[in-house]
């Protein structure tokens, strides 16, 4: 399958599971706080079931395709966990992460999603710009 073919699949998928939830369980499918919901809220189960769903995805592609589409990562795991940290206090910060806010707060025409999606795309290129060029050199 062509990559761009599988990207596609992949959206749909995502605007897909974006729409049946909040049709079937009125809830946005940004998936910080469904993650974070799994721990702390009383409605576990179709959370648990959603986060299962994400990991099962990319085992899924790997049985199909005998590739999971992750790749290797380009940083060693020390900078790996600091940008996991660095997401989740994004996330805290901007209420909310790309799925809640690009995917689901945009589709709803939010100002607020708009602007947050602005900032995380902008983050984004600042942290690939660092990581190529910056820390490249500094043993990454």
């Amino acid at each position: 399958m062509h990559p761009w073919l599988l990207a596609v699949l992949g959206g749909v998928l995502v605007g897909l599971s974006a729409v049946l939830l909040m049709a079937m369980l009125g809830r946005i499918a940004g998936i910080s706080g469904i993650a974070s919901g799994v721990l702390a809220e009383s409605d576990r189960a179709w959370r648990i079931a959603f986060v299962a769903g994400l990991l099962a995805a990319p085992l899924l592609l790997f049985a199909v395709r005998g590739d999971s589409g992750i790749g290797t990562p380009v940083v060693r795991w020390p900078w790996m966990a600091v940008a996991g940290l660095l997401v989740g206090l994004g996330t805290r910060l901007g209420s909310g992460c790309t799925s809640g806010h690009g995917v689901c707060g945009i589709a709803r025409l939010s100002p607020r999603s708009l602007v947050a999606t602005v900032v995380f795309v902008l983050f984004g290129m600042c942290t690939v710009y660092l990581v190529r060029h910056v820390l490249a050199g500094a043993g990454t």
